[in-house]
């Protein structure tokens, strides 16, 4: 088993770091295959591939555009059993967001035309408290946006709003700081 990302803490975090890896890397990690030590019964690895597929998916058609810094997180980074999804950011330039061009340039990759963060666009699904977006509803995965400055609406243990980076990078029931994952591209050798 691949060992980039390393076993949860006590606490059911990752260890505090960015653990860049490509899917192939993510696929043998401990967030497919389970703690290494007391591992659940419930452990659903079918699960986590089915939302690692779906990422994938997303991801791919991110880097088509050229968006290449991707991070996941939320409780699929945690030691929970089933996840109810991806929650995840990309960096990319204010511009691109705010004139619509990245959602345009998304959507002709996307045969669902789920690219949208428009609030508008969140529908309510049984089981869950609060409206989703489109792509959630297709694939199970939320990305946003980010670029300097822009808020998330989560705040810290003083109240504060963050950033993704900052508030991605904490545990939204304690405030603990925590890993996250950093996706790559696969290198190809196009030598042979």
């Amino acid at each position: 088993m691949d060992t980039i990302i390393p076993d949860f803490q006590p606490n059911g975090l990752l260890p505090v770091a960015d653990y860049s890896v490509t899917f192939a890397q993510l696929r043998n990690s401990v967030l497919i295959n389970g703690p290494r030590l007391n591992k659940s019964s419930f452990w659903d690895s079918n699960w986590r591939s089915d939302l690692v597929n779906n990422l994938e998916i997303l991801v791919t058609q991110l880097w088509y555009i050229g968006i290449l810094d991707v991070f996941v997180d939320g409780s699929f980074v945690e030691d929970k059993d089933h996840p109810n999804d991806i929650d995840g950011y990309f960096v990319c330039d204010e511009r691109f967001v705010r004139d619509n061009q990245l959602a345009r340039s998304l959507n002709l990759l996307d045969p669902h035309k789920i690219w949208t963060w428009d609030p508008a666009s969140r529908r309510p699904c049984r089981g869950y408290p609060k409206r989703q977006l489109p792509m959630w509803h297709q694939y199970r995965v939320e990305l946003y946006p980010h670029f300097s400055g822009l808020l998330t609406g989560i705040r810290d243990k003083y109240g504060n709003d963050m950033e993704f980076p900052s508030a991605f990078r904490q545990s939204r029931r304690d405030n603990c700081p925590k890993g996250i994952v950093k996706l790559l591209p696969e290198i190809t050798d196009d030598s042979q």
